[in-house]
């Protein structure tokens, strides 16, 4: 397997143009840096690209596409995800509301967050959403030969994207902690919470409703 071959790269292309779309993912980065600072957006793009791998190696081993061929294990799936972005847009709205005197007063401080919180967070956004694993089920197979270690080359492709992940997620987690004083003002806060907690919910509802 040769690991610079024009599959790798024509594939690194692609998993960098996905990467930069907006959407859940960029979406919660920005959430959990302006609640938590730099810790909590660097933890939730960790949790976010390390769950490529498990796609990757689910896609590997056939998994994704029994959960995209089956209607059941799709909807169950589509179904958990949307509940999860909906939980969190719930969440984004009630700290906007109960954060308000403290923001008030003028507290900048980091919220107080477990580490692991944030990973999971990020983890789970990225598990559960079904298009990735359609994106992975569709994409990995166009870029593996016939003579290719599946697994290997699936893991080499998700190591790709992984690294592409870091860079540009990372590097909005690191602009949204660098001007975060700026965000903090109470009143911006509140109605970032607002549209953070707003656009995770219709998400969901958008991700619910979606067909096949």
């Amino acid at each position: 397997m040769n690991v610079f071959d024009s599959q790798v790269l024509a594939f690194a292309v692609v998993a960098a143009f996905m990467t930069m779309l907006p959407g859940a993912d960029t979406l919660l980065v920005v959430r959990n840096a302006l609640r938590g600072g730099r810790r909590d957006g660097f933890l939730t793009v960790a949790g976010i690209c390390s769950g490529l791998y498990l796609h990757a190696l689910l896609s590997a081993l056939g998994v994704s596409a029994i959960l995209a061929h089956s209607a059941n294990a799709f909807m169950v799936l589509k179904i958990a995800g949307a509940c999860y972005l909906a939980w969190l847009g719930i969440q984004s709205l009630r700290s906007g509301m109960r954060d308000a005197p403290a923001h008030a007063a003028g507290h900048e401080a980091a919220a107080h967050v477990p580490a692991l919180q944030s990973f999971t967070e990020g983890f789970l956004t990225n598990l559960l959403n079904p298009k990735v694993i359609v994106f992975y089920l569709a994409l990995l197979s166009q870029f593996i030969d016939a003579d290719d270690a599946v697994l290997a080359k699936s893991l080499l492709l998700a190591a790709i994207h992984f690294v592409e992940g870091l860079l540009w997620l990372g590097g909005v987690a690191w602009l949204v902690h660098r001007s975060r004083r700026f965000f903090l003002k109470p009143a911006l806060r509140r109605w970032l919470d607002a549209v953070c907690g707003t656009f995770l919910i219709a998400l969901g509802i958008r991700l619910a409703l979606q067909q096949r």
